[in-house]
This record gives structure tokens, sequence and C-alpha cells, in this order.
């Protein structure tokens, strides 16, 4: 029996440019030239001055638990394998209203508590393809 093929996310006209940047191992967010707001995921207009002129900016790669979820079941066969596993909700450390999404990693879901700091990894799922995900932070020096 041949084993189900996982389910990879889709790129459209506005986040192919960030799916680019994150196989090149950048998380980056798009800022506004307009208005300099800081946004993401990618769009095509500014939420806050209409504006459809931006540029891409790096990010630190860091940021705090806002959510997660804990997957027991899967809900696609290619997953069967992977359950438990976790993916959270991450207040981006480089302005408000920035979210991003990844699976937890180096760490089991006992660890976390919400404003957990947590660091981007970026795990090369397939030549073309890398995915982002996040684990608690090294505790400062």
């Amino acid at each position: 029996m041949t084993e189900p093929a996982p389910l990879r996310p889709g790129t459209d006209r506005d986040s192919a440019a960030w799916w680019e940047l994150v196989r090149r191992h950048r998380l980056a967010v798009q800022r506004c030239t307009g208005c300099a707001l800081l946004r993401f995921p990618a769009r095509e207009y500014c939420p806050a001055c209409r504006s459809r002129s931006w540029e891409w900016r790096d990010c630190a790669g860091t940021g705090r638990v806002a959510g997660w979820t804990v997957t027991h079941r899967a809900f696609h066969p290619a997953f069967a394998g992977q359950v438990p596993y976790t993916v959270l909700c991450v207040a981006l450390d480089d302005g408000p209203g920035l979210r991003c999404w990844g699976r937890l990693v180096g760490a089991g879901p006992d660890a976390l508590a919400a404003d957990l700091p947590v660091e981007a990894v970026f795990t090369d799922a397939e030549p073309s393809l890398t995915l982002v995900d996040w684990r608690p932070a090294a505790p400062p020096h």
C-alpha cells in the first residue's frame, strides 16, 4: 500500500515570495511603503492606508506564544504517524498584530504557557519546501 502524500501549503499571488524567503531561511513580513505598517500574512493592499506599495522586512524570528492546539487525531492519513503534535500561534516581536503559525519543536506541550518566548526554526521538509516551526527560546544569559 502506498503511503499518502503529505499535505503541503499552497502558494498564491500574495504568499509565493514569502515562501521563497522562508526556503532561504528568512522570516519576513510586509512593510507598507505608504504608512510603514507591518503586516502578515502577505496581501496586496495595506489594510490601514490601502496602498499597494510594499517591501519585505526581515523579522527577528522571535515571538511569544499567543495560543496553541494539540492534535491527537490525524485529520489526514499522511499525519497519522505524527500525532500528537502541537501547532502554535505566535505573536511576533516585530510589531503588534503580527501572528505566525507553526509546529512546536524541541519541547512537548507541557512546556507551553501563554506569552512563553519562542524562536523560529526552519525545517527543510522537501528540497522545494521549508516550514517555519517554533521552539522555546533559550533563557537570556
